[in-house]
């Protein structure tokens, strides 16, 4: 059973989401926190991930980020990755609280963006005793200089300056488009376009086609990579997907191979975002089967 749920952050900003328990339970059960990846919101499929864990007898906590879709927070369409990892830090303490959640059998799953996050959150707070990290970010800046051209790279940064001293003198933030088929864009891959824009009209109406340019300069600046050796000794599962343009597979490899054990390590078939669609048959059964061994079964 799916209720709404919202719970407030470290400074007060109000997050919104659900919470789903299995029907007919009694006493506490091991619970799944959840959010989406880079100006993703909650229905662009993570339902379909929770009610496969609640069918399995897990409790999962799904929320949207600060500044995008039913959450509060401003400046909106902005995405600080630390900000983004306190915050989920502050869920996991909000899921304490839930008479259904048994705080000493807590999980997260994370999908690109927020794949890395869940590397980081595992790796820092202790509370998390098993993580699912799909598809995930390792290294902004590496994927940021494999996807864009070099040329291009100094007038980039030159943008975040120019962008970083109009707000210091008032101006509300640059935005740039999340996803284009022509043109600049933070996320410059054509499976990118067709899968966020296509999604939105389905199932995400909440969604909008923008962040603000200094999420690209933060995301620059983000390396959840450099984690992922401290995770253990929890246990990890990493989903990478084999052509992956988005993150790109062999710095997600790389990644996994210097994280400890306990850890494992699936390949779903297609590109970045079929993990949600046609790779779920893949990619919910593995996140599902992990937490069931390791949270469920504890």
């Amino acid at each position: 059973m799916r209720h709404d749920i919202e719970f407030k952050t470290g400074d007060g900003t109000l997050l919104r989401g659900w919470h789903y328990v299995p029907d007919g339970t009694k006493g506490r059960l091991p619970t799944v926190v959840m959010c989406h990846g880079f100006s993703a919101v909650k229905e662009m499929y993570l339902d379909r991930y929770a009610e496969l864990f609640e069918a399995a007898g897990l409790a999962a906590l799904v929320y949207d980020n600060r500044g995008f879709g039913a959450s509060d927070g401003t400046p909106r369409l902005e995405i600080d990755p630390w900000q983004q990892v306190r915050d989920w830090r502050d869920a996991l303490t909000f899921a304490e609280t839930l008479p259904a959640t048994d705080a000493a059998r807590l999980g997260v799953w994370g999908s690109s963006y927020s794949g890395g996050h869940a590397i980081v959150v595992a790796a820092l707070d202790r509370r998390v005793k098993c993580v699912v990290a799909q598809v995930p970010l390792i290294d902004g800046l590496e994927t940021a200089q494999r996807l864009i051209s070099p040329d291009k790279l100094p007038g980039i940064r030159a943008m975040f300056d120019a962008d970083r001293r109009e707000r210091y003198a008032g101006q509300p933030p640059a935005m740039m488009p999340v996803v284009a088929q022509d043109g600049p864009s933070a996320l410059p891959t054509p499976d990118s376009w067709e899968w966020m824009t296509q999604t939105a009209r389905q199932r995400a109406p909440s969604w909008r086609n923008e962040v603000t340019l200094r999420t690209l300069e933060m995301l620059s600046e983000y390396a959840p990579g450099n984690y992922v050796a401290r995770v253990s000794p929890t246990p990890l599962l990493m989903l990478v997907a084999r052509e992956d343009y988005l993150c790109l597979p062999d710095i997600q490899l790389a990644a996994y191979e210097r994280a400890l054990q306990p850890k494992q390590l699936k390949i779903i078939d297609g590109k970045h975002f079929d993990a949600y669609t046609q790779g779920f048959e893949t990619s919910g059964p593995a996140a599902r089967d992990w937490f069931v061994t390791h949270l469920l079964h504890a």
